[in-house]
């Protein structure tokens, strides 16, 4: 598996946006944070041929972002959290100073709004470690 930092010559940030750069990965990105998908299903809700949906999903699978499950002659693909992670935080880094927020919304699932939760978790977990790393001893 490639992580984002694999290519010689192309500063890990660099292959995140590159990678990223495609708006089908993307659109594939979002239908996945719904729940694992066919190639078909994809396919089906982003308009575009089976073949492009499965190029994109190599490239998205060969990054890390998205694995595939077998379901008998099905294969389902769900999302990474750890490698999506991962690629916020390197692009965030290149962005701004600031970790991204999102503003909590009326419409949000409960689901959505447990795994903002955690990752909200997450981060305050990093930042209290990197305090306690910048404590004199």
């Amino acid at each position: 598996m490639l992580k984002c930092s694999d290519k010689p010559g192309l500063r890990s940030e660099a292959r995140v946006f590159k990678i990223l750069g495609a708006d089908n990965r993307i659109r594939i990105i979002e239908l996945l944070k719904q729940g694992s998908k066919g190639v078909n299903a994809i396919a089906r809700k982003l308009g575009i041929s089976q073949s492009a949906v499965s190029q994109h999903l190599r490239v998205l699978k060969a990054m890390g972002l998205v694995e595939d499950r077998r379901r008998g002659y099905w294969i389902d693909y769900i999302l990474v959290p750890e490698a999506l992670e991962r690629c916020r935080q390197e692009t965030t880094a290149v962005c701004c100073c600031l970790p991204a927020t999102r503003p909590v919304r009326a419409h949000q699932s409960k689901k959505e709004l447990q795994d903002y939760r955690e990752q909200l978790k997450r981060e305050l977990a990093r930042v209290e470690k990197r305090l306690k790393e910048l404590e004199p001893e």
